[in-house]
């Protein structure tokens, strides 16, 4: 198999570790960009390489605008090609409460990394990759947003769907200047998913599922986020871009 690389931030674990393994299982080896190198990230890096794969771990804060070159250049150190940015890392508000009493530090934090990190991520990659190839492989963007983009209202986290909204309208700007160049754009939301961001809030999905809420009647897992995601980038809807994929289990389908 051919090799290729993609960049995931937020990869060491949760979606972002399905995600890296869903793509080295696809064939792409890995560049992983997040905070450290604990053992969350050891475990993926160790998944990546038993798919056959290599991994690179940048640790970098990536709303840090300056620590982007050096994951482009971690990237660039692997054989492939680079061929797809995935923007995964993300932050939920600080505290869930009242919008009225949302802080400054928390919607400044949210923008920071939902947001602005991921546009001038896709600015630099996109200026990096320049026109496609018309014999070279796929090329790709997937932000991962949120059911909260625009289905499911999150009042209790105001910042965060209102980064997460701004990133969907991001994703069809970005597609629409990029498809010139080669670049396909694409959105996933994920619905209820079971990591450790969710964790907190576990009994109160639960019965939110149970009641209903959810058609197919489960949560999500990171795995259904991760095939998603290795669909897009092997081109599986290569006469697609700028669509949002709903990985929700039907929430965004309204009954009254």
């Amino acid at each position: 198999m051919t090799a290729r690389t993609a960049i995931v931030t937020g990869g060491r674990r949760g979606l972002g570790r399905a995600i890296a393994m869903e793509l080295a299982q696809s064939g792409f080896d890995v560049a992983i960009a997040d905070l450290d190198r604990d053992d969350d990230a050891t475990e993926t890096i160790a998944a990546v390489e038993a798919a056959g794969r290599q991994a690179r771990f940048i640790a970098v804060d990536i709303a840090d605008l300056d620590s982007h070159e050096a994951v482009l250049a971690a990237a660039a150190s692997l054989p492939g090609p680079l061929c797809t940015l995935v923007n995964n890392a993300g932050v939920s508000s600080m505290v869930r409460g009242d919008m009225l009493e949302l802080s400054v530090e928390s919607f400044d934090r949210s923008i920071a990394v939902n947001l602005r990190a991921a546009f001038f991520l896709t600015q630099l990659f996109a200026r990096r990759l320049g026109p496609a190839d018309p014999a070279g492989p796929f090329r790709s963007i997937v932000n991962i947003t949120s059911v909260n983009a625009a289905d499911v209202l999150a009042p209790t986290r105001a910042d965060y769907g209102m980064s997460k909204a701004a990133m969907s309208m991001m994703s069809r700007l970005f597609a629409l200047r990029l498809a010139e160049l080669g670049i396909h754009v694409y959105e996933v939301r994920p619905g209820i998913m079971r990591t450790g961001m969710t964790a907190p809030s576990a009994a109160r999905y639960d019965s939110f599922v149970a009641s209903g809420g959810v058609p197919i009647a489960r949560w999500g897992t990171p795995e259904d986020v991760g095939r998603a995601v290795a669909m897009l980038a092997n081109g599986g809807l290569g006469f697609t871009t700028g669509s949002a994929i709903e990985v929700d289990g039907g929430m965004h389908l309204y009954t009254v």
